[in-house]
Parts: structure tokens; C-alpha cells; sequence
């Protein structure tokens, strides 16, 4: 059973605190009003996540959602199906996650509540399917779908990790020549250089900068590696919250070549899952609710909610869904129309497979210009050191010729 969290006051007019098992807050509360104390504040007692020591596979998971799935339509019950999957899951951290679902609902609480106490490991997306499938009676069907949209980002994910290997190895590999030649090999010609400025000739600017960021790196490259480190923990601790995940999400709009894709997997996410709410019978308002948070970016996660508003008021969705100026003309003009036609969530999953198949594109696009743009990056930098380092070579041949 839950724990609460409280505090409250006595007749006497002092505040005491403490903690109280029960089956929920209404049943705290009259626990305490049985002990003359008067509640300022009840609350249930958060544990903390847990997390397994292995990350857990987006394949295993989306195959015990769809073995869940499976076991529910064949009339196995809720908690024996949980029972099952947890015993015979083959990742041991998710087998105790699994047990833990399994205990949460056997007390009473919902499955997609419990679900969502695990939601590093489960997700945002499940766990707003699951929610979905609960309310409108479809489950099972959530939990298929919600496999099938695990494979399937796991599948784009492998094939844009796959891709861009070469290219990282490239970035990687020139990155550590320059700063190799730039720290250690550029040194042995300072005395050369410094010779040749004495004799009268000033040295080029290619020089003089690679001199500067020479001594610089010499001198405090190890505090920039320290400052690099710590940005780095600062930043993933940023976007942990909801202002720095915001942010992060607007930024990712604007990135060239990779900010389209981007902005096409969350349209393409929210009108998939919406049109599936919608087809199940859940109602437009709480179909919206569920798809702005299932979308994967919180910038259009934020209209969808304002345009919830406007929907609330009367109005159609796609009036203000063109309003917000994230969702594209096209899909505006396909959305009107079907809101005429009363077909909106055959026409939404449509959308959303027109927009994968876009974004799949646009996808190999951006793959197959990596590789070059790693190796002209690669080139520049290592032909500045050279050019840098030979340009005063150069001048000192011409002067004495």
C-alpha cells in the first residue's frame, strides 16, 4: 500500500508531522480526522525511479508490450499476464520493473500509473498509450501499436547510428590530428619563427594565429578540457527540466539539414498517435491531451495544448493548428478538408506515413552528405596547420631568391 506523507495541526494549535500507510489520500485524511489532527498538507510518498543497471533494449521492451498484448486478448487476466512476462522476461532489471507493475496493480493502481513510476524505462510514449488504451477500452491494440512504434524508431535510430559512424571516426580522427599538430609538433618551429621575425619579416596571419593557439592550448588546455567537462554535466542536468527541454526542442527546429527531420518526426508522431485515439472512439479533447505528450518535442506539445483551448471554445482543430505555424501548409489544407469530411483519423495516419516516408528521404540526404562534409572539415583544418606552417618557410625562400 502507498505511503503519505503529512503534516497537520492539533487542537492544542501545534503542527506535527509524520507519515501514514493507506489505500489513498481520502483514506489518510479521515484517519487523521479520527485523531483530532487537522491536514495542511497530505501527500503520497515518491520512491525514487529505479533503474537497471543495463540499459534496457528498445526490443525487448516493445516485446513484452506486444507479448502483454497478446496474453490480454487471449483472457489471460491483468495480473496473471504481468505475472508471466516478469518470470520469463530475459533482462533481469526489467523482469523487477515488470514485478513491481505487477505489485503497483494488484493494490489498485491503474496500469498506465504504474507504468509511468518507471517511465525512463517505459517512456513518455507508452505510458500515454497505455493511458489512452485504458480509458477508451482498446489496450490491447495500444499495446501493439505502441511495439510498433518502438521498432520502428529503434530501426531509424539503427540505420542513422550505422550511417554515421564513418563520418564520427572522421570528425573523431581529424579533431585529434589538429590538436596533436597544433600542441606538440607546432612548438618545435617557434624558435624558426620567432628567428625569421627578428631578421625584419613579420610572419603571416595563418602563423601568427596558429602561434597564439598554440601557447594557448600549451598553456591552458588542460582547464578547457576541465570546462568542456563540466559544460557537458551542466548541460545534460539542464535539459532534465522542463525550461531546458524546452529550449532544447526549439533549438533542435532551427539545426540546418537536421532540424526538418526533427520537425517531421513530431508532426508525423502526433498525428499518428492522434489518429489512432481518435479511430478508437477516445473523445477530440482528450485525444489531444494524450498526442501533445506523446509528440517528442515540447515546442509542438505547447501549441497542441493552446490549440485544445481554442477547440475547447468552439472552434475546429485545424484553425488553430495553422495558427501555431509548426505544422506544415499541406498537412493544414489534408486536415481541413477531413474535418469536412468527418474523417480526420484515417486521414491523420495517412499524414503520418506520407510524412515518414518524407522524412526517410530527407534522412539518406543528410547521411550521404556527412561523409564529405567530415572530410572537408578534416581537410581544412589540417591544411591550415600545414599552409600556417609553411607560409613563412615560403616568404624566407622568396626574400633570399
Amino acid at each position: 500500500m502507498p505511503e503519505f506523507a503529512y503534516t497537520a495541526r492539533t487542537l492544542a494549535g501545534e503542527d506535527v508531522a509524520g507519515t501514514m500507510t493507506a489505500s489513498n489520500k481520502r483514506e489518510t485524511l479521515n484517519a487523521l480526522a479520527e485523531q483530532a489532527l487537522f491536514p495542511l498538507h497530505v501527500a503520497e510518498k515518491t520512491k525514487p525511479q529505479w533503474i537497471p543497471k543495463r540499459r534496457v533494449k528498445t526490443s525487448v521492451l516493445s516485446a513484452q508490450l506486444s507479448q502483454l498484448a497478446d496474453l490480454l486478448e487471449n483472457g489471460v487476466a491483468l495480473l496473471e499476464a504481468l505475472s508471466i512476462l516478469a518470470s520469463q522476461c530475459p533482462h533481469p532489471g526489467l523482469a523487477e520493473i515488470l514485478t513491481d507493475v505487477r505489485d503497483q496493480v494488484s493494490e489498485g493502481t491503474a496500469l498506465d500509473d504504474a507504468f509511468a513510476k518507471h517511465t525512463r524505462v517505459f517512456g513518455e510514449l507508452t505510458v500515454s498509450m497505455v493511458r489512452a488504451g485504458s480509458e477508451g477500452a482498446f489496450l490491447e491494440e495500444a499495446l501493439k501499436r505502441t511495439a510498433v512504434f518502438l521498432d520502428k524508431q529503434q530501426e531509424l535510430k539503427s540505420r542513422v547510428t550505422g550511417a554515421m559512424i564513418y563520418p564520427t571516426f572522421l570528425a573523431t580522427l581529424g579533431l585529434t590530428i589538429t590538436i596533436v599538430l597544433i600542441v606538440f609538433f607546432v612548438p618545435m618551429f617557434a624558435d624558426l619563427f620567432a628567428r625569421l621575425e627578428q631578421k625584419g619579416g613579420g610572419l603571416p596571419l595563418p602563423t601568427v594565429i596558429l602561434l597564439g593557439l598554440s601557447d594557448f592550448l600549451g598553456k591552458y588546455g588542460v582547464f578547457v578540457l576541465v570546462a568542456m567537462v563540466f559544460g557537458f554535466l551542466w548541460m545534460q542536468r539542464a535539459v532534465v527540466t522542463e525550461r531546458g527541454r524546452l529550449l532544447l526542442d526549439r533549438w533542435k527546429l532551427k539545426i540546418p539539414v537536421a532540424g526538418p527531420i526533427f520537425h517531421g518526426y513530431a508532426v508525423s508522431r502526433f498525428c499518428r498517435i492522434l489518429g489512432t485515439l481518435l479511430r478508437n472512439g477516445v473523445p477530440l479533447l482528450r485525444a489531444l491531451d494524450i498526442s501533445s505528450e506523446s509528440a517528442g518535442n515540447r515546442v509542438l506539445a505547447q501549441a497542441i495544448r493552446d490549440s485544445k483551448e481554442n477547440v475547447s471554445a468552439g472552434e475546429t482543430l485545424s484553425r488553430p493548428l495553422a495558427e501555431c505555424g509548426l505544422v506544415p501548409k499541406p498537412v493544414m489544407a489534408m486536415i481541413r478538408v477531413a474535418e469536412e469530411a468527418n474523417n480526420l483519423d484515417e486521414v491523420l495516419v495517412s499524414i503520418a506515413d506520407g510524412i515518414d516516408r518524407k522524412t526517410a528521404r530527407q534522412m539518406d540526404v543528410m547521411v550521404r552528405l556527412a561523409e564529405p562534409a567530415m572530410l572537408l572539415i578534416m581537410g581544412v583544418l589540417v591544411g591550415f596547420v600545414l599552409v600556417a606552417l609553411l607560409l613563412p618557410i615560403f616568404d624566407t625562400i622568396t626574400t633570399m631568391g
